[in-house]
């Protein structure tokens, strides 16, 4: 069984274990309650499909009215003769009326209410009394006498979540919308039966406020001409305060509440647009019933069981798009059993397994890949060339601890997503693929006559000049270089056959001095070089990556080719730890690119910004493969906005 197996099974324990004991948490319920949210955004119908009416106690009515709140019960005794009149089949008022008011009101109001023949639901709610010896919450009806002239009462009262959203369904036995269905029913009978709404049941949003057919109070009560006929017809109408400004109203202000489209719209929801959405799940069947415990247990288990597989066989890139692929999958599955058949899945869990999931085996595959890393330099860091072999058998001497300045040109290489390959190769196949690689690369480098100082994990470093004197250090080593890259093409059908296609790697190559010689304490040590050129090397095989190239070699390096091999310039640089610029070359054999390189170069040195970001459009226009302009038109144009003014034309480069 394989590292990764091992890893990605121990995470999946760990994830589901996880997932279990969060589903014990309280709070975590928060969690799924906003994933619900989410979720009623998505499916929300935004329309209603009954006849259900609201009249509104909005600003407009209280600006056509004048009084302040609570109104004359004269006033909703006439609203409810109109209504009745209009054909409404019940009519729901969600508006307390718990003391007595002025005689003629009441009376007026429990006429109205008599005539409807017991079409009329009043609110009831609960309301927190506190004396002297206790704090509770009491039940307040509506005023006796308006059940005496046959209106139902229902609670109307509304449960919050802990976040202050409504979510949960209220099921006492005399709910509001419960009684609405029951006068509906008893006025009309046969329309349709009493539904059962299942414990723990959710609403189902419909949309945000407005959602159902809304009229102002003013214009039902005023008998507007533009409500046509036949509005009323049928309808249930609920009639509530929807109040959003300072308008005088006194517990208007607090009948407003937070739904899940607080989150799309920005708008409240009034309460008696509640009790309309609580009418519509209701007879629809639209109440959302959340998917029982094991369930749960069960769905996040399958989603654990599905991601091993992607964790397992792909790299950390292609797992992690696969995965995130099972998240919207099982996302649009909860959204589907919502809109569909009104059951939510609650994910929650499951997508907090599989974020632990990925993340734990990335992060240990990371960690593990690193201990491997360093085995590998440890392996391969004491190959030498027979060259140092041979020159310390003949000379004793060399054994001891010390060494000679000399001249050299040193050669850093490395390859290019080394990590990305660890992360999808097994350790068998990065062995392989490593000793295919660093095989052909020390032939190179003996082939040039250089020495193969060591084996840097995926890197390798030589030398040309040492221990061996050769008067032609700097060519040999660009030519290696150059055939290195030579040399990898030719290994690319092997390495394909291997996992590792289109394998790619940097070469930076410098001259100057150095300490060379056997280095290390007494009991070991290794013949290397040590010193500034060494480290400057090594930063120019990093600089390729800025800059897009193969192979970069310092001025110092090119100034000693004799024609050897073609350059072309790339930019002038300081590279990280150094002060001093340098210029940097790259092999080229084509002259007119060289050539067009050197102008580009020269005009921007010169800060002569247009002119030089036409030399850089002109080359890339002319070899769209060419990596500098992609570097040069962005970095001018940058310039010639805010040009520093100490530019010396040398470009840091910190890493």
């Amino acid at each position: 069984m394989s590292n990764r197996i091992k890893l990605a099974l121990l995470w999946a324990g760990i994830a589901w274990a996880c997932s279990l004991a969060l589903s014990y948490v309280p709070s975590w319920k928060l969690v799924e309650a906003k994933l619900f949210d989410l979720a009623t955004l998505a499916a929300a119908p935004h329309k209603s499909l009954l006849p259900i009416t609201i009249v509104r106690i909005d600003e407009a009515s209280f600006a056509q009215i004048g009084d302040q709140w609570p109104w004359p019960r004269g006033l909703h005794a006439q609203l409810l003769d109109n209504l009745m009149e209009a054909g409404a089949a019940v009519v729901a008022f969600d508006i307390m009326f718990p003391e007595a008011s002025e005689p003629e009101q009441d009376k007026a109001l429990a006429e109205a209410i008599e005539n409807t023949f017991g079409a009329v639901v009043l609110a009831a709610d609960h309301a927190y009394h506190e004396t002297a010896m206790t704090r509770q919450w009491i039940r307040v009806d509506p005023l006796p006498l308006f059940n005496l002239a046959g209106a139902a009462t229902g609670l109307a009262t509304i449960n919050l979540d802990g976040d202050g959203v409504i979510r949960q369904f209220p099921l006492q036995p005399d709910a509001f919308w419960r009684q609405v269905i029951r006068t509906l029913i008893s006025m009309q009978p046969g329309i349709v039966e009493e539904p059962a709404v299942p414990e723990g049941a959710w609403i189902r949003h419909l949309g945000p406020s407005h959602t159902f057919p809304m009229i102002s109070y003013y214009q039902v009560l005023n008998g507007d001409a533009s409500i046509p006929p036949d509005f009323f017809k049928d309808q249930i109408v609920l009639v509530g305060r929807d109040v959003r400004s300072g308008v005088e109203t006194g517990s208007a202000q607090a009948d407003m509440f937070a739904t899940p489209f607080l989150l799309s719209s920005g708008l409240l929801t009034s309460g008696v647009e509640i009790h309309a959405t609580l009418i519509e799940n209701a007879l629809m069947g639209q109440a959302v019933l959340p998917i029982e415990r094991p369930w749960t247990l069960l769905t996040f288990s399958l989603v654990i069981l599905l991601a091993l597989p992607l964790i397992i066989w792909f790299h950390v890139l292609r797992s992690a798009l696969l995965v995130l692929v099972l998240m919207l999958a099982a996302a649009y599955l909860s959204y589907w059993r919502l809109s569909e058949a009104n059951i939510w899945i609650d994910l929650s869990y499951s997508l907090t397994s599989l974020i632990i999931m990925y993340l734990g085996v990335g992060i240990s595959s990371y960690v593990s890949e690193r201990q491997r890393s360093q085995v590998i330099k440890l392996a391969f860091s004491k190959y030498v060339s027979a060259q140092v072999v041979e020159k310390m058998i003949d000379n004793k001497d060399n054994l001891k601890v010390g060494g000679e300045k000399k001249e050299l040109t040193l050669l850093f290489s490395d390859i290019a997503g080394f990590t990305s390959l660890s992360e999808r190769l097994s350790p068998e196949q990065i062995a392989e693929v490593m000793n295919l690689y660093l095989t052909e690369m020390t032939r190179v480098v003996h082939r040039h006559g250089g020495t193969l100082d060591k084996f840097i994990g995926d890197a390798v470093m030589a030398f040309w000049g040492a221990p061996l004197d050769d008067p032609e250090h700097a060519k040999h080593g660009a030519l290696a270089a150059m055939d290195m890259q030579k040399s990898l093409l030719g290994l690319q059908d092997r390495l394909a056959e291997m996992g590792a296609a289109g394998l790619k790697m940097r070469v930076g190559v410098h001259t100057g001095d150095a300490i060379v010689g056997n280095m290390g304490s007494e009991d070991r040590f290794d013949y290397t070089a040590l010193g500034d050129t060494v480290n400057l090397a090594s930063r120019l095989e990093g600089v390729n990556k800025h800059y897009g190239t193969p192979v970069l070699l310092s001025e110092a390096t090119a100034k000693r080719l004799d024609g050897a091999l073609g350059i072309r310039p790339v930019d002038w640089v300081k590279v990280k730890g150094k002060q001093k610029a340098i210029k940097i070359y790259t092999p080229c054999d084509d002259l007119s690119l060289t050539e067009m390189t050197y102008q580009a170069l020269n005009a921007y040195l010169s800060q002569h910004w247009s002119e030089a970001e036409a030399q850089w459009r002109k080359i890339q226009q002319d070899y769209p493969e060419d990596p500098l302009p992609k570097v040069f038109i962005p970095r001018i144009q940058r310039l010639q906005q805010a040009p520093p003014e100490d530019w010396d034309g040398a470009t840091p480069l910190e890493k």
